[in-house]
């Protein structure tokens, strides 16, 4: 996997990913930046939803769930000081579908967070994550 980060201007930076696609990244006014883009600790934790949403979402078709969408919000918290690395991060899931079962749906979220997804594996050894999950029947349209 290889990535390459050039500068822009100020604190703009344009991100290529090996695989060909690309991203403006950018530092807040306080620091100089011109809010142009995105942190690039906010990357860290799109990283990391990104991934476990598709183990959870992997998990759950491949236990025939009938899953229609899933969304994770995640919120976290910095270290006070520099290197102000995440001391905790929180993964809320919101999982829809037909006849979701309590059970699959724990289990996807076990299975990522534990064995599956390597960036929430890795920004484990340095902050604490929490996960919980909402399903949404989308059949009855009630939330369990």
């Amino acid at each position: 996997m290889k990535a390459q980060i050039k500068w822009i201007e100020a604190c703009s930076f344009l991100g290529h990913s090996g695989s060909g696609h690309s991203v403006i990244m950018d530092g807040p006014a306080e620091s100089g930046g011109q809010n142009l883009g995105i942190r690039p600790m906010e990357m860290l934790l799109l990283g990391m939803g990104g991934c476990t949403a598709f183990d959870v979402v992997q998990i759950l078709k491949k236990s025939r769930q009938s899953i229609t969408d899933c969304t994770v919000e995640i919120s976290a918290q910095r270290a006070e000081s520099d290197p102000k690395v995440f001391t905790h991060i929180h993964a809320h899931f919101k999982i829809f579908g037909y006849q979701l079962t309590e059970h699959h749906v724990a289990r996807a979220i076990k299975l990522s967070s534990e064995k599956y997804c390597s960036a929430s594996i890795m920004l484990g050894k340095i902050a604490t994550i929490s996960h919980d999950y909402k399903i949404i029947h989308v059949d009855t349209n009630q939330e369990k």
